[in-house]
């Protein structure tokens, strides 16, 4: 399973049997925060489809981070925690939290909770994900595989079209070369970061003014690449960002 999850508990016996956990249910992409502060960090480059949040963290308390959370991803957050009073699990769900399980855990009925959440987590994305795309340069449709940039049909490879309409599906999210390879071609071995950033390059070369001064997939040097969305209205051809 390709979902990002997102374990943010001080406890590491219990971090680590829920990674376990997760990793026998399929969930290969799990990371670890200990604390808040470590949990905002790892969330600005990550990017988790679901959060499992402790209550009690060593540096501030669950419920004020659920709320800071809140304001950078919509993913869902499920609080586990000791703290079962009815007043604390309706502070939870107040917070912006989606489920509430307490302590000692039935660790089936927690990855049940976790499918059920990103079940209804991939129809609701399902349903909001359009067929075609249109910025101020080219236009995409999904159904038919066509690109379309300044008014003319431009043939592209399937894995090219594949990786662009990935970067148009999350714009201003940061993706490593290693996060790119695994979401566009599969599992990424020693040497095929290359091949991510030739097919960037071949992308821009089709989509950009100018390529050497990308607008639309922006590299930050040493943290990977992003894409900057566009509108249709936006016919400046000054450009931004670094190659």
């Amino acid at each position: 399973m390709k979902e990002r999850i997102l374990i943010i508990e001080d406890e590491l016996g219990i971090a680590h049997m829920l990674e376990l956990l997760m990793i026998k249910e399929g969930f290969m992409d799990v990371q670890i925060a200990g604390t808040g502060a470590e949990a905002l960090q790892v969330l600005d480059s990550y990017n988790p489809d679901l959060i499992v949040l402790d209550v009690m963290l060593p540096d501030r308390n669950g419920f004020e981070l659920c709320l800071e959370l809140r304001t950078r991803t919509y993913a869902p957050i499920l609080f586990l925690t000791a703290r079962t009073a009815d007043y604390d699990k309706l502070t939870g769900f107040a917070m912006g939290g989606d489920d509430y399980i307490t302590k000692p855990f039935n660790a089936l009925e927690v990855m049940a909770r976790i499918k059920a959440q990103l079940a209804r987590r991939r129809l609701y994305l399902q349903d909001k994900t359009p067929a075609s795309y249109q910025f101020a340069d080219f236009e995409m449709n999904k159904e038919t595989g066509e690109l379309c940039v300044r008014g003319e049909w431009v043939h592209c490879t399937a894995k090219e079209f594949s990786l662009l309409l990935f970067f148009v599906e999350h714009p201003g999210r940061l993706f490593n070369v290693a996060q790119l390879y695994e979401q566009v071609w599969g599992q990424m071995q020693l040497g095929d970061e290359k091949t991510v950033v030739i097919y960037i390059s071949k992308i821009r070369s089709k989509i950009e003014r100018d390529p050497k001064q990308p607008r639309y997939i922006v590299n930050f040097r040493g943290l990977g690449y992003k894409f900057v969305p566009r509108p249709p209205f936006d016919t400046e051809a000054a450009p931004a960002g670094k190659p």
